[in-house]
């Protein structure tokens, strides 16, 4: 494992919790479109972007379950899009963009641009 993919793995562990990530490495085309692929998902996603910053579970105001929400996080968190780290008792959130852009460059940012672009057309995500 290199040190870049460790970093994901290692990172996680604070506190005594961890939470399983895939490295850099173990990212997979398929895993990340089929999160993204969720309207819900491609909301939390969108705001980390816009956030540029880690941001905890309870930020996210989704029409959806908490039940539901846990595993729209869960997704995201074992496709390598999202990194998630327990600070305290929170769980806070950030884009693995460099992760991303590494292993698939420029794909992030067009479906990002594509998702706003239809946010603009269409309004917000149901």
């Amino acid at each position: 494992m290199t040190p870049a993919s460790a970093s994901a793995t290692s990172a996680a562990a604070v506190g005594g919790r961890s939470l399983d990530h895939p490295t850099r490495d173990e990212i997979r085309i398929e895993a990340v479109l089929h999160a993204l692929s969720d309207p819900m998902r491609l909301r939390v996603v969108r705001e980390l972007a816009a956030a540029d910053a880690e941001l905890t579970c309870s930020r996210f105001d989704l029409p959806v379950s908490k039940s539901t929400t846990t595993h729209h996080f869960r997704v995201l968190r074992e496709s390598g899009i999202v990194q998630q780290i327990y600070r305290g008792t929170a769980k806070m959130n950030g884009l693995r963009r460099d992760d991303l852009e590494a292993v698939f460059p420029g794909l992030l940012d067009s479906i990002l641009d594509a998702a706003n672009r239809q946010v603009q057309r269409i309004g917000e995500d149901r």
